[in-house]
């Protein structure tokens, strides 16, 4: 495997990754895991929950650093190549690794595109040819929804794209007891894991928080850090209703189900995603979502474990947020969305999925 982020980093693409590569562990395969150190504090090599970590360093969080991180993990990857079946790049800075690594042994590649980092420059002349060469070469190609695997068609028509929804780890993500206080008699909890970047939505769902409590007592946990923090607190301030929203912070992996248990609702007021294991989490620990109609959102959510709001929309989404917590189907909401999550996307379905894929290829090279 290469990724750019790998735990303890927080995130939907760390989540999956490292839940994926304990799954393939556990059913008895050798996973090495190239990585970024992205804080100064990580070691360079570890083995967790069976897998093999090596980071390499990384410059900066951003599109040159990713590069550079890509370029500089090259020749730490192309030696764990020399005795791989399957070299897996799980995001675009890793497709590079794996084509040089693939000289080194004509062992097959599988690739992975998990985010809104791929849509936004699929649009772009500079990038268009450069995802084109990746997608044509790969013995097969993963999207996390539909509509990152169409878009990758449209690149290079004639590649085959298959979409593969993230999945959770539904025996750790499951309801427990809540890790936060009760909120006051009466007052609805709202929970939103997500990231502070404009592209995550978290200003609108703050530009609600007013016009909802006109009608309804409520209360916005936010779960996560970035950049947007510092404004997002002063817009808060600004409308009156910074005692209603609070900054969690960034938090362990391993408190989510705690937090996520602690709360009535969650709020996703994404502008673009792909499909989001965030919220798959969230219907994991039976908390109905509710959620922005872009990207990958609509494949999972509907009327039977939350609901849709266009983007963009305080209003629109103060309407779906009252809707959801005036009706009485809230626990039959919770319910629902963790059967559907065991279901359709729980890890164990996606590791096998892997397998298949990776036994596929593997034969296919050989008959070559």
């Amino acid at each position: 495997m290469h990724c750019v982020y790998f735990p303890p980093e927080v995130g939907g693409l760390e989540s999956h990754i490292h839940f994926l590569c304990r799954a393939l562990v556990e059913r008895g395969h050798e996973v090495d895991a190239v990585t970024s150190r992205s804080r100064p504090e990580l070691a360079l090599e570890e083995v967790m929950d069976g897998i093999r970590v090596w980071r390499t360093w990384m410059p900066a969080r951003n599109t040159p650093g990713w590069a550079a991180h890509s370029l500089l993990s090259i020749p730490r990857f192309s030696r764990l190549a020399e005795s791989a079946d399957v070299l897996h790049a799980q995001d675009i800075a890793a497709v590079l690794p794996c084509m040089v690594a693939q000289r080194v042994r004509d062992a097959p590649i599988v690739t992975t595109y998990h985010t809104s980092h791929f849509l936004r420059r699929a649009d772009s002349p500079f990038w268009r040819p450069i995802f084109r060469k990746f997608l044509g070469a790969a013995d097969h190609n993963l999207a996390a929804s539909r509509e990152i695997a169409d878009v990758a068609r449209s690149l290079a028509p004639g590649v085959s794209v298959e979409a593969v929804t993230n999945g959770v780890d539904t025996t750790f993500f499951r309801r427990t007891e809540p890790t936060l206080p009760g909120a006051p008699e009466g007052r609805a909890r709202l929970v939103a894991p997500r990231r502070l970047f404009e592209k995550n939505g978290v200003e609108h769902l703050i530009r609600a928080v007013p016009t909802i409590l006109e009608e309804m007592d409520v209360e916005v946990v936010l779960i996560g850090d970035g950049p947007e923090r510092q404004r997002l607190e002063k817009l808060a301030h600004e409308l009156g209703v910074a005692e209603r929203v609070v900054f969690l912070g960034s938090r362990p992996h391993s408190e989510m189900p705690g937090l996520l248990s602690s709360a009535d609702l969650a709020v996703f007021p994404s502008l673009m995603e792909a499909t989001s294991v965030a919220a798959l989490e969230c219907m994991a620990c039976e908390l109905p979502v509710a959620a922005s109609r872009v990207g990958g959102l609509p494949e999972i959510v509907d009327d039977e474990v939350g609901g849709l709001f266009e983007p963009a929309a305080p209003h629109a989404l103060a309407r779906c947020v009252l809707d959801l917590l005036r009706g009485e189907r809230l626990p039959d909401m919770g319910c629902a969305g963790r059967a559907r999550v065991i279901d359709r996307w729980s890890n164990d379905r996606l590791a096998d999925r892997h397998v298949d894929v990776y036994e596929e290829v593997v034969a296919r090279r050989r008959a070559a």
